[in-house]
């Protein structure tokens, strides 16, 4: 017999059948190619699409610095809203642009702050209330918003260094675990007011420099140095050596601030939170513990009404 074509299973070749085989292309086309991708990472899969459409996204995201508390904005921070962008600007509040939604409503206050831009050489930009959206992080805008400029902190050593060329013997304030930014803004502007060098606040757990802050300080924190401290404890050794002395304020101490040793030299005032006071490594940093005279039937005073309060008797001590 000239082939097989009788063992059971056999098939005969048609005519125009083509070969029974493949001829092993089959099984080497399929070599080497792996396991079967995944949908998201198969570029003609619907679930590709949507994974590449959520990156794009998230790449165009602003980073948005809000007015938080424990950590330095990350970028510009933004104020929106009709009535906050104009009291920012009457404020004095530095701005690096103005942006006005396309057909944003003009009342009052819209034309308002369109003339202060005018007035004042602020850049206004016009975009799309989607675009204003985005920048502002879904905030309600109703159709205006303010870019601010990242807030310049000094650095403590330079600000010891300036304070110890002043002619006379210069103030510092500290702050320690200061998370409110209005308060930040009030002490920023007693210190102005009662001559203080400077300020140093804490780059962890502390308020920072915000439009909150700003408008707080009715424009002080333009002409006050505010630097920030990796480490305030560290600061307070450096500026311990320097000669100046240390002195906190508690409500338990029992030395006031008509007591106050070494009042005429450089000294450090160091104010804690309304709730939880000094912290202790920064007590044990401080030379002498001071207090504020209340009545019994108040627990405690505001960190920023307190720190103003202790300005005034130490710049009233400095001139008696």
């Amino acid at each position: 017999m000239a082939g097989n074509s009788q063992r059971p299973g056999a098939r005969s070749r048609g005519k125009g059948k083509g070969p029974a085989g493949s001829g092993g292309r089959i099984r080497r086309g399929l070599e080497g190619k792996g396991p079967t991708p995944r949908a998201e990472d198969r570029p003609n899969h619907k679930a590709y699409k949507a994974k590449q459409a959520a990156a794009r996204s998230q790449a165009g995201r602003p980073r948005v610095a809000r007015e938080r508390t424990g950590r330095p904005g990350a970028g510009p921070e933004w104020v929106a809203g009709r009535n906050p962008v104009l009291e920012a600007l009457q404020a004095g509040i530095p701005v690096v642009t103005a942006y006005v939604a396309d057909g944003a409503e003009r009342d009052s206050r819209l034309r308002d702050i369109l003339q202060h831009c005018a007035d004042h050489s602020v850049p206004t930009i016009q975009s799309t209330r989607v675009e204003l959206d985005r920048l502002t992080g879904g905030a309600v805008h109703q159709g205006v918003a303010l870019k601010l400029p990242e807030f310049e902190y000094a650095h403590p050593d330079d600000l010891l260094a300036d304070a110890l060329e002043a002619d006379s013997a210069p103030i510092i304030v500290m702050l320690d675990q200061i998370t409110d930014p209005r308060n930040l803004g009030a002490i920023v502007r007693s210190a102005a007011a009662f001559g203080a060098a400077g300020i140093v606040i804490p780059e962890r757990r502390s308020a920072k420099m915000t439009a909150a802050a700003w408008k707080t300080s009715a424009g002080a924190a333009a002409r006050l140095p505010i630097a920030l401290a990796g480490n305030l404890n560290r600061a307070l050794e450096a500026y311990a050596k320097a000669g100046f002395t240390i002195a906190g304020l508690a409500g338990e101490a029992d030395t006031g601030i008509e007591g106050l040793p070494g009042v005429d030299g450089p000294l450090v005032l160091v104010v804690g939170s309304e709730g939880e006071g000094l912290s202790r490594l920064v007590r044990d940093h401080c030379d002498v513990l001071v207090s504020i005279p209340i009545a019994n039937a108040v627990e405690s005073l505001n960190a920023g009404v307190a720190a103003g309060i202790a300005l005034y008797e130490v710049s009233r001590l400095r001139t008696d």
